[in-house]
């Protein structure tokens, strides 16, 4: 069973996270739509309204709603996928640690994650473009200035 929760969609116990499962949902739910065009001879709609025919309205009008929301949360993930690869190539980290690194960014400033990785993705081709500090500096980089700082304090 696949449903939508706060983060994200949810097949059975997992979350699913790619590119491919959301497609691969998308594709069951649309295959399960009854093809456009003029009815068949024979088909159930050639026979009109039967007593089933709200029933299938209403199937048919949630199928679309869910068809809707799983476009939308492909194009989302497409976005902040984005950013991830521009994250993971410039940092040299891996692309979970470039989602780590912009999730925190965006729940540090009060912004959800697709502002954010617009904002990172849109600097790719833009150098100009100002994103979050925190995602400007690998790292690594900001790690070793806490520890050169701290050592200059220490002595």
């Amino acid at each position: 069973m696949a449903r939508r929760t706060a983060t994200g969609w949810r097949v059975g116990d997992e979350e699913v996270s790619d590119l491919t499962s959301a497609m691969v949902l998308a594709d069951l739910l649309a295959a399960d739509l009854p093809p456009e065009g003029p009815p068949t001879p024979g088909s159930p709609a050639a026979a009109g309204p039967g007593p089933g025919h709200r029933v299938e309205q209403v199937d048919i009008q949630k199928l679309q709603e869910t068809i809707t929301q799983l476009e939308h949360a492909l194009a989302v993930r497409v976005r902040v996928e984005q950013a991830i690869g521009v994250l993971a190539e410039r940092h040299r980290m891996r692309p979970r640690q470039a989602f780590e690194l912009l999730r925190s960014a965006a729940r540090a400033r009060g912004r959800r994650v697709l502002e954010v990785a617009g904002e990172v993705v849109d600097s790719a081709s833009n150098p100009l473009l100002r994103i979050p500090e925190e995602l400007a500096k690998p790292p690594a980089a900001r790690r070793r200035g806490r520890n050169a700082r701290r050592s200059h304090d220490d002595g």
